[in-house]
């Protein structure tokens, strides 16, 4: 409609005047541009102004406008926002104080109680990469380009209400043709907070590490980041600055430059990730479907796991096998930034790119600590001057069973806040400290999860420390004061520590007695985070919950990571497991898988028995020269050797007999990681089921808990071992036996719940959670035989199925109890 027209017919009819409150995303992601649209368009006079608890709109029109305006807000947000929610409400307003409003503008921000979320970084968006790929527009190369639909948020906003004053971007004066885009409702960089040009923004320089001068005269070039793009297709190593912190860089073709990259990174094998121009560079790699494509061009712009196709090692330059060894996935990402676009236009090949760090260590952020780190064996840096105000990790995405699946959440997500399902909105606060691993911690309030961007693993002292200011820093930006606080009921995490230490402080300032933390059973947390993904309603009753990993611990005191329950929210009832099996040497074993062989063969066959009946394979000669004498004694008498109910533990000893990851595991998970790489698709799709590996469900001596017992598997993979069956071929069947087994539990579980009382009604959903489920083989199967069965099965999406996802658990556990207990009293 003409706006004209429309403000002509708003005279003609009666005024309401209401209040709208917009609840979401909504800050920084051009929302009041978009609201100033619409109103103009529907003759809609008042105002749009941020406030500390999101949009708040005082619009003048007839109701039918209004009406429009509240159903356009959703329809027409722009990409970066989410609504969660609109409030409205009626006022009265006098007839001289309405004549008095003309038009609608868009006002300055208010403060107040921080309530609203803070936007994800995003991608460069395709109209600021063509304004720096076209040589007649002004920002022709300008690498920070950025407009209000993407760009930094959470790694440069040091404050709330979102304004420049209160980001990195402070300190930079607009010029005055910016100024003019600024202050323009109808220009898509109106009050775009991160915006600059040549002319009064941050440069982009390249320099060597250790500060010496160097010419750039030296070679053909454009710019600095023309430069820093020839230096990687000469073989050197490259940081550059990124969004949310530094990275490392080199020709993902040149095996002397992987290996030195290894090097400084002091990372022996696990898998780095790279980056290529576009989905057609990527394509000449990786089979790539139309959901993947979808991703990887998305705003949040993921690394994702992609199949590696078969013939692109026929190309003339190679990606070299040293980038992501022995799997059978290559982690890409697509540039994120004008910088790295334009790197890539003078390096034509993919390059890896990882964080700015050692092995464990977090990101560095700063110039300074990246020379601390790297000066001497990283020489050049490719530099900006935007301040980086919030460490933020790349996020790593895979397609599992047909759905992208967040295997680390950080850049492009966090902290975009998670719906809770109905009935959390009745929760009190909770501060959820997440686990030891891949932590991440999570902020409940107002029926949604907030979720710290990935921080990594707790036992290195540095990551530690970054993990503690991030603790302090988002809770303290966002004015969240817990009244819950809830963590891991292992009493040796670093997490678990913290929140009882942090209980104890609010206490004793408070002049309280202390409220200890809702400890939260580690599997029970994973199923908990695998419902809250999924929507599941609070009230919606129990579900069979799948929980496979490594290690966490139990109710009973003992090592967990293959376990089957009946499980709501607040309620985890263990009905099944994997055998529990002895890990020789503690934590040991998981650094030297082989030692996991030996305890499953001892504990299912009995040494002598297998010398006797295999002594010519390769497993029994790599056994004989261990310090069997010293395994033997501490099985004997339990000494650092508990037992635990591990399916992570049992890829280990499988991928180490068949001769894969035997000796040492240069990173977690990498056996099980390796033997899915290794899996005949052809084997797995069309073999014979009768094939597969077989497995026993008994129960349990003592508890009568049915277990899923390895005994046949053992023997016919052995067997198969013997036959020199290829082991691609062993793989599979390991994966189809082991996948028709976890199915075969879950629906005893389910028949076993039904019958206990013949008024229940039969449980059909199944939650899958645990990093083994990371696995996309063994997800992709047993979500098959599952729905065969006819179960509707529930498998993470925006929260990864790994240790990243305990935190979201521990709130939605803790918030439940709660809710419960408030309802009781």
């Amino acid at each position: 409609m003409n706006p004209t027209a429309a403000a002509a017919g708003v005279c003609d009819q009666a005024l309401v005047v209401e209040r709208l409150h917009v609840r979401g995303t909504v800050q920084g992601v051009g929302f009041r541009p978009a609201v100033w649209r619409i109103a103009s368009e529907l003759g809609v006079r008042g105002s749009v102004v941020n406030d500390a608890a999101g949009v708040l709109i005082e619009a003048i029109a007839p109701a039918a406008a209004l009406e429009q305006l509240a159903m356009r807000l959703r329809a027409e947000a722009p990409q970066l926002a989410r609504i969660d929610a609109i409030e409205r409400r009626r006022l009265e307003m006098p007839r001289e104080a309405l004549d008095s409003i003309h038009g609608f503008v868009i006002a300055p921000s208010l403060g107040g109680e921080v309530r609203t979320q803070v936007a994800a970084d995003a991608a460069i968006c395709s109209e600021c990469l063509r304004e720096i790929l076209d040589p007649f527009a002004r920002r022709f190369r300008y690498p920070l380009t950025n407009c209000a639909f993407c760009g930094p948020r959470l790694s440069f906003v040091t404050g709330m209400p979102y304004d420049r004053l209160r980001t990195t971007m402070a300190d930079f004066d607009l010029c005055v043709a910016c100024r003019r885009e600024y202050e323009s409702p109808a220009d898509r960089r109106f009050h775009a907070q991160g915006i600059a040009c040549h002319a009064c923004g941050p440069k982009a320089v390249l320099r060597r590490l250790d500060g010496r001068a160097f010419a750039l005269d030296s070679m053909t070039f454009l710019d600095d980041c023309d430069a820093a793009g020839t230096l990687l297709a000469r073989g050197e190593l490259v940081a550059i600055k990124g969004l949310g912190g530094y990275q490392l860089a080199c020709d993902a073709t040149n095996a002397e430059a992987v290996t030195r990259l290894r090097q400084v990174k002091r990372r022996e094998r696990k898998p780095f990730a790279m980056m290529a121009a576009s989905v057609d560079a990527v394509r000449a790699w990786c089979a790539v479907s139309q959901i993947e494509a979808d991703l990887l061009q998305s705003p949040a712009a993921p690394i994702v796991l992609l199949p590696r196709r078969a013939d692109a090692a026929a190309t003339a330059r190679s990606i070299v096998d040293a980038v992501a060894p022995a799997v059978a996935t290559w982690g890409f990402m697509l540039p994120g930034t004008g910088v790295h676009h334009l790197v890539l236009r003078r390096m034509k090949r993919p390059i890896v790119l990882t964080s700015g760090n050692r092995s464990d260590e977090p990101q560095a952020i700063t110039l300074d600590d990246l020379s601390r780190r790297f000066g001497g064996q990283v020489d050049y840096v490719l530099d900006h001057g935007r301040p980086i105000a919030r460490r933020v990790d790349d996020s790593v995405s895979r397609v599992i069973d047909g759905a992208p699946r967040l295997l680390r959440r950080a850049r492009g997500y966090a902290p975009a806040a998670i719906r809770l399902p109905p009935g959390f909105e009745r929760a009190p606060s909770v501060l959820a400290y997440g686990g030891e691993l891949k932590n991440t911690f999570c902020l409940l309030r107002d029926g949604q999860a907030l979720m710290s961007p990935h921080i990594g693993d707790l036992a290195d002292a540095a990551t530690q420390a970054d993990w503690r200011r991030a603790l302090h820093d988002l809770p303290q930006f966002l004015q969240f004061e817990p009244r819950v606080r809830a963590c891991d009921l292992h009493p040796d995490y670093v997490s678990t520590r913290q929140a009882h230490a942090d209980a104890q402080r609010q206490a004793f300032q408070a002049g309280a007695a202390v409220t200890p933390p809702a400890g939260v059973l580690h599997h029970h947390a994973h199923i908990a985070a695998c419902l809250a993904d999924n929507g599941w309603p609070l009230d919606a009753g129990p579900v069979v919950g799948i929980a496979l990993d490594g290690l966490g611990l139990g109710e009973d005191g003992q090592l967990w990571g293959g376990e089957f329950a009946v499980a709501d929210y607040a309620r985890f009832e263990r009905r099944g497991c994997f055998k529990p099996v002895a890990l020789p040497g503690g934590e040991l074993a998981m650094r030297e898988p082989w030692r996991n062989t030996y305890a499953h063969l001892v504990a299912e066959l009995g040494w002598a028995a297998f010398v006797m009946n295999y002594a010519e394979l390769d497993i029994a000669a790599c056994l004989m020269g261990k310090p069997r004498a010293v395994l033997d004694q501490m099985l004997a008498k339990g000494i650092n050797a508990p037992l635990a109910s591990s399916c992570g533990r049992l890829f280990d000893a499988v991928a180490a007999a068949i001769g894969i990851c035997r000796e040492h595991a240069a990173y977690e998970g990498q056996g099980a990681v390796e033997l899915e790489a290794r899996v005949d698709l052809d084997v797995m799709a069309n073999e014979d089921e009768q094939l597969g590996y077989p497995f026993a469900i008994p129960r349990l001596k003592g508890s009568a808990l049915p277990y899923i017992e390895p005994l046949s598997m053992w023997t016919a993979l052995l067997g198969d071992l013997i036959l020199k069956t290829p082991v691609p071929t062993m793989a599979a069947r390991f994966h189809k036996g082991l996948a028709r087994t976890i199915a075969k539990m879950a629906d005893r579980l389910a028949v076993a719940w039904a019958e206990a009382d013949g008024g229940r009604p039969p449980i059909r959903y199944v939650a899958l959670s645990g990093g083994v489920f990371q696995n996309r083989v063994l997800s992709e199967r047993v979500a098959a035989c599952l729905r065969e069965q006819g179960y509707t099965v529930l498998m993470h999406r925006q929260i990864p199925c790994n240790d990243g996802g305990l935190a979201l658990g521990q709130a939605a556990v803790a918030a439940a109890r709660s809710i419960l207990a408030m309802e009781g009293s």
